[in-house]
């Protein structure tokens, strides 16, 4: 067995007789929407997908992004991407941000019902003239198209990010504006040459979100992480049908 699988085998599972708060993060219950099986198997048993490729451009992106809007933020001005899309905020100063923005730690809701601690990890937040928080999350890529808006159905896992995060605020007593924003930064690689640089076209997509699902989904997740059996597979899940295929093939 690799380190990576003895380490997941005895870090942070669940045990459905345990009485302290069990953390479960904003990508854990993704997963949970995405297969069911990976989840349980993940939390339950100690089993995770196999790690993907870190995406040190993208990191290296929203690093110098919430360099750039803290630069503002200590001003109380207007980042001039705010300004030329006519938007009523200003980066928000609150002493908990940096903490609210740290990977495994994030801003945290303990939802009594299910002794579920939610958590989550933000990328910024704006403030409007009515106190608003306003969630921001930050995205990369590089596609020839001008992106605009999200409506592609792996897309729809960015829009839950959002909910989530607008969902742990309210949850904390803030007073949430529906209306988050993607800054959308897409690598132009059209350029005649590289020069050391790489640049990119930023757009900022409103997007309305909708929280109605987090609670009803908590619920299920623990449900899940309750039973005994492994549930069934998502038919749409890659690694499920990976793993099925290879027991197929070796049964022959």
């Amino acid at each position: 067995m690799s380190e990576y699988y003895r380490a997941k085998r005895t870090r942070n599972l669940y045990d459905p007789n345990q009485t302290k708060p069990f953390k479960l993060s904003r990508s854990k219950l993704e997963l949970f929407i995405e297969c069911p099986r990976c989840f349980y198997l993940d939390r339950r048993l100690g089993i995770g997908r196999p790690p993907g490729f870190p995406f040190n451009l993208n990191s290296a992106v929203d690093n110098l992004l919430k360099n750039e809007f803290d630069q503002y933020r200590s001003k109380k001005q207007q980042h001039p991407l705010i300004k030329a899309n006519n938007i009523d905020a200003i980066p928000m100063l609150h002493d908990d941000l940096d903490k609210w923005r740290e990977n495994f730690k994030g801003i945290e809701y303990l939802h009594p019902p299910s002794n579920l601690l939610i958590t989550g990890a933000i990328d910024d937040l704006w403030q409007n003239s009515n106190q608003e928080l306003i969630v921001v999350d930050y995205k990369s890529t590089s596609k020839n198209e001008k992106i605009t808006e999200l409506n592609q159905a792996w897309q729809n896992g960015y829009k839950r990010q959002m909910e989530i995060y607008q969902w742990l605020l309210r949850m904390n007593n803030y007073c949430v504006a529906d209306i988050g924003y993607f800054v959308y930064c897409n690598g132009n690689k059209h350029k005649p040459s590289f020069d050391s640089r790489l640049e990119f076209d930023i757009t900022l997509i409103p997007y309305k979100g909708n929280t109605d699902w987090v609670e009803e989904t908590i619920y299920e997740a623990y449900t899940c992480l309750n039973q005994n059996e492994i549930p069934a597979a998502n038919e749409n899940c890659d690694f499920c049908a990976y793993f099925n295929a290879v027991q197929k093939f070796s049964l022959h």
